[in-house]
């Protein structure tokens, strides 16, 4: 036989990979962001923002389904479904779009038709207690409901899933009818029967132990579990379930959704990876970043900063301490490497970075400074850190700018003291005390504006002592892309000092402060001069 000798050892690690996929349990992902997860309050998505979503969550972030609408809400839910279902049919994911319908006889489902939806999700009563006090009526009743709905879209060609809407009560205060109602649904064509913690009241105990006792008694047919947040248990109840035996879960980006919403999409995600490698989903991990960026562009619903996987923070390192760990085989890293969700690892600047923190930065910028100037930028920030200012890798280069030039600087005139002064209809004033040597000098004015008020009184003060102030030929501000408003702030102000342009910096986050300091940077340079010139 001809061909390249194969290493046997390529062949073990193929065959481990194809056993471990045999034994592997796959796991459907059926996304509600644009169903459930629109009932966050104040949220409303477009019929252009639902198809956009809907066109991510299938092509890039590559769930198996979504749940795009409540049937006959609204003329706009109309459109936005029929947008989305041309789309789907002309790209083959037709059957992968969802629509919650009602037990109304034929109305969702003429509905539906109109829409161009094939796949049905029936909401169903799920406890003794919603059916007796919603829909009054006795459980045969309403099973004989569900019955002609089901059987009427099987004959529309509409597939049907069904909800047992709180289910987890159900099973807490009333399971032998919830097992009266799955004993009819097993029946019917149903594709899939759906659990749903509709209050988020379960525990994980709970949720492994109500799934297992259904999945167990009806072994062969399909159950998705839908978990909610109200006590801050969804991952972990949707872990209990996994391991309950269900095949599908229910997420949303964001975790978007009534209350306190559902289970989230990238956290669930996550922990499935790295905490179950029994299960597999089809979801890439590298495009949940930007689906929940553009969720919360749509919703405007702002994510945390500390949201686990699309919090801004989460891979931000803020300690010096750990900054340091990183660059020591990594001892500060988990699992959850942000490469993995097409995210960077960051180092915070700020009063508890250390030289590691700022040595990353200014790695990732290409900067690279002096051990002795390292030490300067180091307690430059952790002195804004202490004023409780933020500091971002932007403001990087103004700091070392500014540190450089105070360098190259000799300090023999310092500014004790100010106080700066504005009202309505009241001239801003300034009282400034400076020090030459061991002498220190007052003075007070007004001036057009602060900075302009400070000058007045530093003229003073440098008339008295048979001096001149430089003249100021130009003011220049310059704030780091994307500032805030609490945004450092430099200031470049060019003097005419004996003819030749001097430009000196100040930075800080109020600029009339950094005009100051500059300023302090002139009298300085000038200083030196009339030393020489004496």
């Amino acid at each position: 036989m001809g061909g390249a000798p194969v290493d046997p050892r390529n062949l073990r690690g193929r065959r481990a990979l194809a056993e471990k996929r045999m034994n592997n349990r796959y796991i459907e992902i059926m996304d509600t962001t644009l169903r459930d997860g629109e009932q966050t309050s104040g949220v409303s998505f477009s019929a252009s923002e639902k198809l956009t979503i809907a066109q991510l969550l299938l092509q890039e972030v590559k769930v198996d389904r979504i749940e795009v609408a409540s049937a006959r809400v609204s003329e706009g839910e109309f459109q936005a479904v029929k947008k989305i279902t041309e789309w789907a049919d002309a790209n083959g994911f037709l059957d992968k779009i969802e629509v919650l319908t009602f037990v109304d006889g034929l109305a969702s489902i003429n509905w539906m038709k109109e829409a161009g939806a094939r796949v049905m999700n029936l909401l169903t009563k799920g406890s003794l207690n919603h059916l007796t006090h919603q829909l009054r009526k006795t459980p045969e009743a309403h099973f004989e409901d569900i019955r002609q709905v089901v059987e009427a879209a099987e004959s529309a060609g509409i597939t049907c899933n069904v909800y047992l809407e709180d289910w987890s009560n159900g099973m807490r205060n009333s399971p032998e009818y919830v097992f009266q109602a799955i004993d009819f649904l097993v029946k019917l064509p149903v594709r899939r029967i759906m659990l749903p913690d509709t209050l988020g009241v379960l525990t994980p105990s709970e949720s492994y132990d109500f799934v297992k006792s259904i999945t167990d008694r009806y072994p062969g047919h399909r159950f998705d579990f839908h978990a909610h947040n109200d006590y801050d248990l969804s991952v972990a109840n949707v872990m209990e379930a996994l391991k309950a035996g269900v095949q599908g879960l229910h997420l949303t980006v964001n975790g978007m959704g009534e209350r306190t919403g559902n289970a989230p999409l990238a956290s669930t995600i996550a922990a499935i990876r790295d905490f179950m490698p029994q299960y597999e989903t089809a979801v890439n991990e590298k495009s949940l970043y930007g689906v929940s960026k553009l969720v919360e562009t749509f919703s405007g619903v702002r994510i945390p900063s500390n949201k686990p996987i699309v919090g801004e923070n989460v891979f931000t390192q803020t300690a010096g301490i750990h900054a340091d760990g990183d660059k020591k085989n990594n001892l500060y890293f988990s699992k959850l490497m942000p490469e993995r969700f097409g995210r960077q690892r960051l180092y915070a600047l700020g009063k508890t970075s250390g030289k590691a923190n700022i040595e990353n930065n200014l790695r990732d910028l290409g900067i690279t400074l002096s051990e002795a100037d390292l030490k300067k930028v180091t307690q430059r920030i952790i002195e804004l850190g202490d004023r409780k200012e933020v500091v971002t890798q932007e403001d990087l280069p103004y700091i070392i700018s500014d540190i450089l030039d105070s360098n190259a600087i000799e300090e023999k005139v310092s500014i004790v003291n100010y106080v700066l002064t504005r009202s309505k209809s009241l001239k801003p004033s300034a009282t400034l005390q400076i020090r030459f040597g061991e002498e220190v000098f007052e003075e007070n004015a007004q001036g057009d504006g602060q900075y302009d008020a400070f000058m007045n009184a530093l003229k003073k003060i440098y008339s008295k002592r048979g001096l001149s102030v430089p003249m100021l030929t130009d003011y220049t501000v310059r704030i780091p892309p994307g500032g805030k408003t609490d945004a450092l702030c430099e200031t470049v102000i060019t003097w005419d000092i004996n003819g030749r342009d001097v430009k000196t910096r100040g930075l800080d986050s109020d600029q009339t402060v950094s005009a100051i300091m500059a300023t302090q940077k002139m009298l300085n340079l000038i200083h030196v001069h009339d030393e020489v010139g004496q």
